[in-house]
C-alpha cells in the first residue's frame, strides 16, 4: 500500500509505537482466555504495519519530533526517526515476536499466570521498538532501560523458583554496569556536541577529532545488553526464564539492542575505539564458544553460541563492517529462534534440559530433528543456508580492514573469527549427536513416550527452519553479493577473497567431524571446568569484585558501628554522666549555698526578733552582757 504524505507515515509509526503499551495495558485487565489471541492479535497488527513502512520508507530518513523538557533554555525532545534500517528491524521484531507468542500458546498452556506472560512479552516488543525507532540517543536510553526491566521480568518469570530470581538480579544488575558506562558516553556526548539527535551526530565527527573516551563509554551499553566480555556471564544464567522468551531475547530483543546501537553510534566511534571494540568482540567470539564446548544444559550451549555469535557481530562492528554486522544480526534472528524453540520442543517432549539424558531423538521428533539441523547448520555456516553468507560479510569485511592496518594484531583479529566458524561447528555437532544420535539415556521415561509437540510449536519451528536457507537472502546462495540486504541499507558488501569461502568451508567441515565424534571428557579436567565454569569468570568476579565489596561494606559497617555509632554513643553517655555532675553541683552547692544563706538570714531574724521582744529584762540582760564584753575588750 503505497503512501505518499510524511504526515501518514509519522501517524503509522507513532500508532506502531504505542501498540504493545496498548497491549500491555489491555492484557493487564484482560481474562486468561482472551489473553494469547489479543497479544498476537496486537502482534500481528504491529507486523502488518512494520511491513506496510518498510515498503514506503524512503532514503531520507522521516523524523518526529515533540518538545520533552525545557532545561534552562535548553531544549530537549522526544525525538523518533524511521529508516530503512530501522524498518528492517520492525519487521524483524514483529515477526519473531510473532511467532514466538504462537508457540508460547502451546508450550505454556497450563501457566497458571498466562496472562501476566503475554503482558510482559508486550511490554517486551515495545521497549524494543522506542530503540529501534528512537531519534536520539536520551530517547534510547529511556527505551534501554524499559528493556532492562521487561527482561528482568521475564526471565525472573517463574519466580518461585531460587535459580530463575538470582538469573534475573544478575541479569539487571549486570546490565546496570554497561547502562552506566552508556549514560556517561551520552552526557560526554552533549557535552562535545550540544545535541544527542542521530540526524546531526551522523556527521558531526566527520574531519574533526574523535574522543576515544566517549565512544567507549556508549560502546559499554553495548557490552552489557549483547553480553560482550567481560560482562557476559549474566546470559547463560538468563535461560532460567521460559524457553520462548529465550528465543525472542536472543534472536530480536535484548541482545539485538546492543548491536543496533553500535550501529547508531558507529559515527561516533574513534579509530582506536574501533580496534578496542573489534578486539572485545574478538575476544567474546572466542570465549563465548570454548564455554558453549562442554556444556550438558541444552539451552545453556545455545546461549554461549548466542554469546559467540554476538562477539562476531561486535568484531563486525569494530572493522568497519556495520552493513555486515546487522545482516548477521538478520540471519542469526532466523535460525537461532529456530533453535531455541527446536530445544523447547526437545524439552517438552523428555522434560529435562540436562543433554546427557537424551539421545536417539530424530527416530521420534523428525520435524523438529530436520529443523533443528537447518538452523544449527546456518548457525555454523554452511553452504546454501543463511548462515554462510552473512559470515561471509562479516569475514571478508575483516580481513579487507585488515590489510589497510599496520598493526600485527589487526591482521590476528580476521584468523580469529575465521577459526571460530571451525569451533562454531564444533560444539554444535556434539550437541547434535547427543540430543538426536546413540541410544536414548534418560532413565525416568523411555523413547515411545516422546512425540511431537501440537503444530502450534511446530509450525513456528518449522518456518524458522526454512527461513534459515540461504535462498531467501540472496540470488546466490553461495555469495553474499546478490544479496538485496545490502541494496535496502544502500551498502555494499566487502568480501572479496575467493578463498574465503573454501577456506571457512574446510574448517566446518572438520569441526562437524570433530564435534560428532567428541567423547566428553571427565568433568574435573580443567578444560572441562574452563568451559562449564564460563571461563572461571563469575569466580573471577567473586574474587575482584563481590568480595572486595562485602569486605568492604562489613568495614563500613564496623565502622559506622564502632567509630560513628560509638562516638555518638559514647558523646551521649557523656552529656549523661555531665548532667548527673551538673545536677550534682547545682543541689550541693549551688542550692547548699543559696540555702544556706537564707538559713543564716533566718537564724539572724530569729535572734533579732528573740533580743527585740519588748522586755525590760531581756534589754538590761543584753546591756549587761555587752558591757561585760566591752570591759573585757579593753583590759585583755
Amino acid at each position: 500500500m503505497p503512501i505518499h504524505t510524511p504526515l501518514s507515515l509519522s501517524l503509522l509509526t507513532t500508532v506502531l509505537l504505542g501498540l504493545p503499551f496498548v497491549g500491555f495495558l489491555a492484557l493487564a485487565v484482560a481474562s486468561r482466555r482472551v489473553a494469547a489471541l489479543l497479544a498476537m492479535l496486537v502482534t500481528g497488527l504491529g507486523l502488518g504495519l512494520s511491513i506496510v513502512l518498510a515498503l514506503n520508507v524512503s532514503d531520507q530518513p522521516l523524523t518526529i519530533q515533540a518538545e520533552w523538557a525545557n532545561l534552562s533554555g535548553r531544549l530537549f525532545s522526544a525525538s523518533f526517526r524511521l529508516d530503512s534500517l530501522a524498518a528492517l528491524m520492525l519487521v524483524l521484531v514483529h515477526f519473531v515476536a510473532l511467532l514466538v507468542q504462537i508457540y508460547s500458546v502451546a508450550y505454556l498452556h497450563d501457566e497458571p499466570r498466562l496472562r501476566r506472560y503475554f503482558a510482559y512479552l508486550q511490554l517486551f516488543v515495545g521497549a524494543m521498538l522506542g530503540i529501534v525507532l528512537a531519534g536520539n540517543l536520551l530517547v534510547m536510553y529511556a527505551f534501554w532501560e524499559l528493556v532492562g526491566l521487561a527482561s528482568y521480568l521475564l526471565i525472573g518469570f517463574y519466580a518461585e523458583r531460587p535459580a530463575a530470581s538470582k538469573a534475573a538480579k544478575k541479569a539487571f544488575l549486570m546490565n546496570r554496569v554497561g547502562d552506566a558506562g552508556f549514560l556517561i558516553g551520552i552526557f560526554l556526548t552533549y557535552y562535545y556536541f550540544r545535541t544527542l539527535d542521530f540526524s546531526v551526530l551522523d556527521t558531526a565527527g566527520a574531519g574533526g577529532t574523535l574522543p576515544t573516551a566517549l565512544g567507549l563509554c556508549l560502546f559499554m551499553g553495548c557490552m552489557g545488553k549483547s553480553a560482550q566480555f567481560p560482562l557476559l556471564t549474566w546470559l547463560p544464567d538468563a535461560m532460567e526464564g521460559p524457553t520462548p522468551v529465550s528465543a525472542l531475547l536472543h534472536a530480536a530483543t535484548m541482545v539485538a539492542a546492543g548491536i543496533f546501537l553500535l550501529a547508531r553510534i558507529h559515527p561516533l566511534l574513534s579509530p582506536d575505539a574501533l580496534v578496542v571494540v573489534a578486539l572485545i568482540g574478538t575476544i567474546t567470539t572466542v570465549w563465548g564458544g570454548y564455554s558453549a564446548l562442554f556444556q550438558t544444559d541444552i539451552k545453556k550451549v545455545l546461549a554461549f553460541s548466542t554469546v559467540s555469535q554476538l562477539g562476531l557481530m561486535v568484531a563486525a562492528m569494530g572493522t568497519g563492517n556495520v552493513s555486515g554486522a546487522m545482516f548477521h544480526l538478520l540471519t542469526h534472528a532466523f535460525f537461532k529462534a529456530g533453535l531455541f524453540l527446536s530445544a523447547g520442543a526437545v524439552i517438552h517432549a523428555v522434560h529435562t534440559q540436562d543433554m546427557r539424558h537424551m539421545g536417539g531423538l530424530r527416530q521420534t521428533l523428525p520435524i523438529t530433528f530436520w529443523s533443528y539441523t537447518l538452523c544449527a547448520a546456518a548457525l555454523a555456516g554452511v553452504p546454501f543456508l543463511s548462515g554462510f553468507l552473512s559470515k561471509e560479510a562479516i569475514l571478508g569485511g575483516a580481513f579487507d580492514w585488515a590489510n589497510q592496518q599496520t598493526s600485527g594484531l589487526a591482521s590476528m583479529i580476521p584468523i580469529i573469527l575465521l577459526l571460530s566458524s571451525g569451533l562454531t561447528m564444533l560444539y554444535m555437532a556434539r550437541q547434535w549427536r547427543l540430543v538426536f544420535f546413540g541410544n536414548y539415556r534418560n532413565k525416568h521415561s523411555s523413547l515411545d513416550q516422546t512425540h511431537e509437540p501440537a503444530w502450534l510449536m511446530r509450525g513456528p519451528i518449522v518456518v524458522l527452519a526454512i527461513l534459515s536457507l540461504g535462498v531467501w537472502f540472496s540470488v546466490n546462495p553461495l555469495s553474499v553479493h546478490g544479496s538485496w540486504f545490502f541494496k535496502i541499507i544502500s551498502a555494499t558488501s566487502r568480501s572479496h577473497f575467493w578463498w574465503l569461502a573454501p577456506v571457512s568451508v574446510g574448517l566446518v567441515a572438520m569441526g562437524g567431524w570433530a564435534g560428532f565424534r567428541m567423547s566428553t571428557p571427565r568433568a574435573d579436567t580443567l578444560a572441562v571446568r574452563l568451559s562449564l565454569e564460563y571461563g572461571f569468570l563469575d569466580r573471577l568476579f567473586q574474587y575482584l569484585v563481590i568480595t572486595p565489596t562485602h569486605k568492604l561494606a562489613n568495614l563500613l559497617n564496623r565502622t559506622d558501628r564502632r567509630l560513628v555509632d560509638g562516638t555518638v554513643n559514647n558523646l551521649g553517655v557523656a552529656m549523661v554522666v555531665l548532667a548527673y555532675i551538673t545536677r550534682a553541683i547545682d543541689r550541693l552547692v549551688i542550692d547548699g549555698i543559696v540555702n544556706g544563706i537564707a538559713w543564716a538570714a533566718s537564724l539572724s531574724g530569729q535572734l533579732t526578733r528573740s533580743i527585740q521582744n519588748g522586755r525590760v529584762q531581756s534589754y538590761i540582760t543584753v546591756a549587761v552582757v555587752g558591757l561585760v564584753l566591752v570591759l573585757w575588750w579593753m583590759f585583755y
